[in-house]
């Protein structure tokens, strides 16, 4: 088979889980910044203009760093750049964020970090494992912004098949659309048979569902012969782990990519888009920024697309799931 996965496939956003986060990342201020608006920029006339972040990112006293900085980014721009924009933030539905007006707080501080530059709000993660009382009343109360004008979408995050159902019926009775759903998504995620499920639900209810970690925290992009050390102890782990495991998969994604005379990440990321998401892959560089925005340019055949999905079910080590993903 020669042909094309689909007519149509999804675009491309980015994430900016590590502005700010020094834990995972390794993230410093004082040689990021200038870096990381460079990358906002690049990405911007690359043409990725979905950008997803979260109060919560940014760790200890950087918390809520990433909507700090593309508050700051945005509002250097010329105004009628910012049309092109869809800022989403998340936020995080701690246990002591109670109630319908629970999220309201912090509703309010991460506009002013992103100083108004919103579009879209949504729920972090499901509290269905530890609070379930408390969820219809934080997706009311977050249904209640878009209400009221305060915001213009709603999205979700780290939810299953299973609430999505729930939760997408309860946002049609009051009469908000749900736009996108957000889950870890790429050859190396786990929960396949989950994954699935959400996709064809969403496929069926007009939904966009984002795919967030495309790339594996990287690994996807390293050739099969690499050695890397990230700086931080946690990416360490992290990459130890998989990029044994991972071999066989990376020297067809390689082969895959050497063949096109694209990059390893493109091929990850168009594989994403075949199975109907939008991948929202890390951005820390101009240079990734352009590199991420050429797999729009190209997209695998059903041939390549099956050569990848077989190798990812031969893969036995996955990535770890996220412990707020619901059912």
């Amino acid at each position: 088979m020669t042909g094309k996965a689909e007519d149509t496939l999804n675009g491309i956003g980015f994430g900016t889980w590590a502005w700010g986060n020094q834990l995972l990342w390794g993230y410093e201020a004082e040689l990021d910044d200038g870096r990381l608006e460079e990358t906002f920029r690049q990405a911007l006339a690359s043409g990725l203009g979905l950008i997803d972040t979260a109060d919560s990112y940014g760790t200890g006293r950087l918390n809520g760093r990433s909507e700090l900085l593309l508050g700051q980014f945005a509002a250097r721009l010329p105004r009628a750049r910012l049309t092109e924009l869809c800022i989403a933030t998340k936020l995080a539905p701690f246990p002591w964020r109670l109630g319908r007006r629970g999220l309201d707080q912090a509703f309010e501080a991460s506009r002013q970090r992103l100083q108004g530059h919103l579009r879209r709000v949504q729920l972090h993660w499901s509290t269905a494992r530890y609070a379930p009382w408390q969820e219809m009343q934080l997706l009311d109360g977050l249904a209640d912004r878009v209400l009221d004008g305060s915001v213009t979408e709603i999205g979700l995050s780290n939810i299953g098949p299973k609430r999505l159902a729930w939760m997408h019926q309860r946002l049609m009775e009051r009469g908000v659309p749900l736009r996108s759903v957000q889950v870890q998504y790429s050859l190396l995620s786990p929960g396949d048979s989950k994954a699935d499920a959400l996709r064809k639900l969403c496929r069926e209810r007009g939904i966009e569902v984002l795919a967030y970690s495309p790339l594996a925290f990287g690994v996807l992009t390293l050739p099969p012969a690499a050695e890397y050390r990230p700086r931080t102890f946690l990416r360490r782990q992290l990459i130890n782990r998989l990029l044994p495991a991972s071999r066989s998969l990376r020297s067809v994604i390689a082969a895959i990519a050497s063949n096109r005379n694209v990059s390893m990440a493109q091929v990850a990321l168009n594989w994403c888009r075949a199975q109907g998401t939008t991948p929202i892959p890390g951005l820390r560089s101009p240079e990734q920024a352009m590199d991420v925005a050429q797999a729009l340019r190209w997209s695998l055949t059903l041939e390549e697309i099956n050569k990848l999905t077989l190798a990812r079910d031969q893969c036995t080590v996955r990535t770890p799931s996220n412990p707020f993903q619901s059912e």
